[in-house]
């Protein structure tokens, strides 16, 4: 049992480029930070900041961003021993703006396809997936072949055994249309237990955007938990015995882009360690806020003391 994951994710990586001027827009930027990105991957160092064995299935290119990749997952505490590389397709890189406290404007550089879409079944360790106390993967694996049929094979060695989590992360860039999304959504949903998204994405998924009523359509598909977040009203966190609802920290935004992975990787933690529903959406909360006060998302990612100080000081509502 030495060898099993805490957490094993798969999906998106890159690296992002963040402009280190806020309230600029691109084209007059002059000066930028390098780091670390992919929402699977932000995930999976969540997790290891608190202490977590993670790991990331995906892809990157042969290329001097792919060698970033694995010596920033090393850097971070992250297991890189599934991470493959491309040869024909370069590491993906993305750009934002930053306008606070709403605007993030994000543009993704992912052509000719992105490597971590390149992902084979016949490539995947079914039984370190199968074994993992949490194997979380995201919608845009779903969105292109092989990694459509990677993420089935990954479900069925699981066998829905908890915990299984499908991070809704819908981003209409990646699809045809939304049609084609929520069909391989819904495909997607009986194959895993956990579901985790904003508004916009539950209502992909199940065509309800009222918090409440969206958490519900999700447990009647057989999920056992579905969270949606709200932004700045809170979150909300239900399984078929009880309701949280959240309102949502105190802190001053400088760029949201990475809170949501912050709060994934937070929410793995606290369901590893056997926390009820709403110490877990708390302290998931918590986290989420100090990422969004942060520049970058993978290395600001807080370790477990810096969420608990938030907790403690009445900042996490």
């Amino acid at each position: 049992m030495g060898d099993v994951f805490d957490l094993l994710t798969m999906g998106r990586v890159g690296v992002d480029l963040y402009p280190l001027e806020v309230g600029v827009h691109l084209e007059d930027v002059t000066r930028f930070g390098k780091f670390l990105g992919g929402s699977a991957t932000n995930v999976a160092v969540a997790a290891a900041r608190h202490g977590r064995r993670s790991a990331v299935i995906t892809r990157t290119g042969e290329d001097p961003f792919g060698r970033f990749v694995h010596s920033a997952l090393r850097e971070l505490g992250v297991d890189d021993r599934y991470v493959a590389s491309v040869a024909a397709l370069p590491t993906p890189v993305t750009f934002c703006e930053i306008f606070p406290p709403d605007s993030f404007p994000l543009w993704f550089y992912r052509y000719p396809k992105a490597p971590d879409l390149e992902i084979e079944p016949e490539e995947l360790d079914l039984e370190a997936i199968g074994a993992a106390r949490i194997f979380w993967s995201t919608v845009t694996g779903l969105s292109q072949e092989p990694s459509r049929s990677a993420h089935h094979a990954a479900w069925e060695a699981r066998g829905r055994r908890p915990i299984t989590v499908l991070d809704l992360d819908y981003r209409p860039m990646f699809w045809e249309s939304e049609t084609a999304a929520r069909a391989e959504v819904r495909r997607a949903l009986p194959e895993v237990t956990a579901a985790v998204g904003n508004i916009e994405e539950v209502e992909v998924a199940v065509g309800v955007a009222e918090p409440l009523d969206a958490a519900r359509a999700l447990l009647d598909l057989g999920l056992e938990l579905a969270v949606v977040k709200r932004g700045p009203k809170g979150v909300l966190a239900a399984t078929r015995e009880e309701v949280v609802d959240l309102p949502p920290c105190e802190i001053e935004v400088l760029n949201g882009l990475g809170a949501g992975d912050g709060f994934g990787g937070a929410l793995c933690h606290a369901l590893l360690s056997g926390w009820d529903l709403e110490r877990s959406v708390r302290f998931a909360n918590a986290e989420g806020a100090i990422v969004a006060s942060r520049l970058e998302c993978s290395t600001a990612m807080p370790r477990t003391e810096e969420v608990e100080e938030l907790m403690e000081s009445g900042g996490d509502g």
